[in-house]
């Protein structure tokens, strides 16, 4: 039985790892961690774990932890693990990073984005960018740190890897318009995300600024071999879980003039997700939406050949607490163990 520690285990992603793992046949959580709620029981924090989850909250000790777990989960904010990390924490235990710490190469990238100082570089070349379905080959028994990816750059860079990958696409038009319901900001109290400012409303936020941006750039850049620079603007959906993205770009013609049809581009997804079991692509005419993914790891994929213009349409729905955080989390660790990997992962969405 794998054992295994959360830190940050009273924040969404946290809780969803709770929930996950609790129906996942070979690992169990041996350690809470929470700063805000040391010493509570942890149904106490999450009442829907009442006669589920009896264990007490601890502390944020990850030399403790290392101790005790085969593997820690560190749902925490920017700065957390990249403050605290060192070679003996991971001659000790692996550790699958829910924040954003190890998923960007360049460091000064990383820096100039989030806006502090990268306190342990020396990990970032080794860990591995826990996308499964594209780094699978890259994360085995011998991997110690994963970088688990965001939940926007996971649906927008998973809609369009495969056009890129091919070069159809031409990446210097490519335009990602994304919505996420609320549970994506976390759950710390913030003035912006109260009930009576997201309610009836919809709004753009961290326009040409976002954070995700550089992530989903560098990804796209090793998929077409190439440097990727793309407008991302994120929007606030009155909802609770979800992220939708539509995605814009040119195609490049073949050479007797014409676009590739929606068919050629169906094969394309078909030879990367064909036999993904995560990843759906949807048929002609169905595009995707965030209901039909709820409460799961699912991506479901779409999109539409405009001739008119010469564009391609797609479309990616996940969770984003699920695929987006907690989910993946737990594919990495299955991988990282050599589990089955979809274990503890097949939900079946959720329905209304």
């Amino acid at each position: 039985m794998i054992k295994a520690g959360i830190i940050g285990a009273t924040g969404y992603a946290g809780g969803e790892l709770v929930r996950i793992l609790s129906n996942h046949k070979e690992a169990e959580v041996v350690w809470y961690g929470s700063r805000s709620y040391i010493d509570k029981r942890y149904y106490e924090v999450y009442q829907n774990m009442f006669q589920i989850v009896e264990d007490v909250c601890k502390d944020d000790n990850l030399t403790e932890l290392a101790q005790q777990a085969d593997v820690i989960f560190t749902a925490t904010p920017q700065g957390f693990l990249a403050g605290l990390l060192t070679e003996d924490l991971l001659e000790k235990t692996k550790i699958v990073d829910l924040s954003a710490d190890y998923r960007i190469k360049d460091v000064s990238i990383y820096e100039k984005w989030y806006g502090i100082e990268h306190k342990s570089p020396q990990f970032i070349q080794e860990a591995v960018y826990g996308l499964c379905e594209i780094n699978r080959s890259q994360i085995t028994d011998n991997t110690r740190l994963v970088a688990n990816p965001g939940c926007y750059t996971t649906c927008s860079i998973l809609t369009a890897y495969p056009l890129v990958k091919e070069g159809l696409i031409d990446v210097n038009t490519l335009i990602v318009d994304a919505k996420s319901g609320t549970s994506g900001a976390g759950r710390g109290a913030k003035v912006p995300n109260l009930f009576c400012e997201v309610n009836e409303n919809m709004k753009a936020y961290g326009v040409g600024s976002h954070r995700h941006t550089p992530e989903i750039e560098e990804q796209l850049g090793y998929a077409g071999n190439c440097k990727v620079t793309i407008n991302f603007t994120p929007h606030l959906v009155p909802m609770n879980r979800g992220i939708l993205v539509t995605e814009y770009a040119a195609l490049r013609k073949k050479a007797d003039g014409t676009i590739p049809s929606w068919e050629e581009l169906k094969a394309v997804y078909d030879k990367y997700y064909g036999e993904e079991k995560f990843v759906r692509v949807l048929e002609k005419g169905s595009c995707p939406e965030t209901k039909w993914v709820e409460g799961s790891n699912y991506v479901d994929i779409g999109f539409v050949v405009d001739e008119r213009t010469g564009r391609v349409i797609m479309m990616g729905a996940l969770d984003n607490l699920v695929k987006g955080a907690a989910g993946q989390a737990v594919q990495n660790m299955n991988l990282l163990f050599g589990l089955k990997e979809s274990e503890g992962l097949e939900l079946v969405p959720c329905f209304p």
